[in-house]
């Protein structure tokens, strides 16, 4: 594992822990850490118990400290590619893009070029906000691959640290539509419940009750039907706060997962669909230099029209 030491974290082994394989200790424990992170870690010689290094199979032992030396990302060679972009506004300040279904927004393991910071970076050159670092340059929040719709991007710091201000009080309005599996009963309803990363499959998030053992972080979404179908509900959304797979999660959680979503729904896809069918409408905002408030919606993307149409024929 390349790159200079970042940080140093500690944490003591607690009870229930006692007796368990370390890297899956330091996967469930310590923020953004997978277990074959925690593996790699552990193999450079980068986890401590009682200040001796330990090995892959080292099991913990309750109220001993184990320190953990995170070392700095390796750098990405990102390049500018000439992939078209669908920009509904732009300033010397910022840019509101329309993101495309199945666009990766920053490169990483598996996706390290056709992504939105890709096209970016040959639309916008050098012009990109450089608080998220090298990988993310103007990236202020994202959405999923599989999620389409309005997202914001920061040319430079001073934008990117007054809508990430906004992002952090919770005042961006966000608007998605949806459509999920079942019929709803109801004619909307708030979701509220805290997210965290799931306890086994590290990939996902999950709602989390047992926040005395688990990180959650506090999560709430409203909604309201748009139309009802055999089946399915086309609904729309507005998110009180913003964590990863927020809505996926929630919708899930009360029976009713995005349809096409094979994560959080059914692994049995839904025809016409590749991916869940979730889109990014609305998006509004206070400018973090003008000091004017601007909300731009988005079109329903040729799919999701389609799935609607098709629930109209009956699902034909």
């Amino acid at each position: 594992m390349e790159g200079r030491l970042k940080e140093k974290k500690r944490l003591t082994i607690e009870a229930d822990d006692s007796g368990r394989r370390i890297d899956l200790v330091l996967a469930e424990k310590l923020e953004g850490c997978s277990r074959s992170f925690a593996a790699r870690l552990i193999e450079d010689g980068l986890v401590l118990a009682g200040g001796k290094i330990v090995a892959k199979n080292y099991k913990a032992k309750a109220g001993e400290e184990i320190e953990v030396f995170i070392p700095e990302p390796r750098a990405l060679e990102l390049k500018a590619e000439e992939i078209p972009l669908d920009i509904v506004y732009e300033d010397e300040d910022l840019l509101v893009v329309n993101k495309p279904k199945g666009m990766v927004v920053h490169p990483a393991a598996g996706n390290y070029d056709g992504t939105l910071v890709n096209a970016l970076l040959n639309h916008c050159g050098d012009s990109l906000s450089g608080i998220n670092g090298v990988s993310r340059p103007g990236i202020v929040h994202r959405i999923d691959k599989d999620t389409s719709g309005l997202l914001l991007v920061a040319k430079n710091d001073a934008a990117h640290g007054g809508l990430a201000a906004q992002l952090k009080s919770h005042s961006i309005k966000r608007v998605y539509e949806a459509v999920v599996h079942g019929v709803i009963k109801e004619e909307s309803g708030t979701v509220d419940a805290p997210i965290g990363r799931h306890p086994v499959d590290r990939k996902k998030m999950c709602v989390i009750r047992d926040l005395i053992r688990h990180r959650a972080r506090h999560a709430v979404t409203h909604w309201e039907v748009v139309k009802r179908y055999k089946g399915f509900t086309h609904i729309r959304l507005r998110l009180e706060t913003g964590r990863t797979h927020q809505i996926r999660v929630h919708m899930a959680y009360i029976g009713h997962p995005v349809a096409g979503d094979e994560v959080y729904g059914p692994k049995k896809g839904v025809a016409g669909l590749s991916g869940q069918c979730l889109h990014a409408k609305v998006i509004g905002f206070v400018h973090p230099v003008k000091g004017e408030y601007m909300e731009f919606d988005s079109p329903l993307p040729e799919y999701f029209v389609n799935f609607l149409e098709k629930l109209d024929d009956g699902g034909n």
